[in-house]
């Protein structure tokens, strides 16, 4: 098991735009049935000086919005795509997003959320991995 630690909700930097209304309505109701410790901790890294939200985020507002100031978390060590998360942090700071507080205004329906999220990052994905051929081809 990952060693887990609380951080304070203002010191994570999300690396998504939106929240879906129907995951938090889900989260909520199993903090409202079991409690937060029915949740599991939630995954970090460090990027470029900041620490980010690697999955979770509909968990660290469900945590904001019933009042808690920090979550437990652990350093996420599974093999992630950096560039795609720098991009989405990019995305995040552009618009202004720097915490899960910023996030209140942008819970949006699922179906909402799966255009102006998944879509978007399903062409980012595709966009980084012709990228990378494109460079693997140049190099060869």
């Amino acid at each position: 098991m990952e060693r887990t630690f609380l951080l304070l909700l203002d010191e994570i930097q999300p690396s998504q735009l939106y929240i879906s209304r129907k995951k938090l309505k889900s989260v909520l109701n199993v903090i409202a049935m079991e409690g937060f410790e029915a949740l599991p901790p939630i995954p970090v890294i460090r990027l470029k000086g900041r620490i980010i939200y690697t999955d979770g985020h509909t968990r660290a507002m469900a945590a904001y919005l019933n009042g808690l100031k920090e979550v437990l978390v652990y350093w996420d060590e599974d093999d992630l795509d950096l560039q795609a998360y720098e991009i989405c942090v990019d995305w995040c700071l552009d618009e202004g997003i720097r915490s899960i507080f910023d996030l209140k205004d942008r819970i949006v329906p699922h179906s909402d959320y799966e255009i102006l999220w998944y879509e978007r990052c399903k062409k980012m994905q595709e966009k980084l991995e012709n990228e990378r051929k494109t460079n693997e081809r140049d190099n060869a």
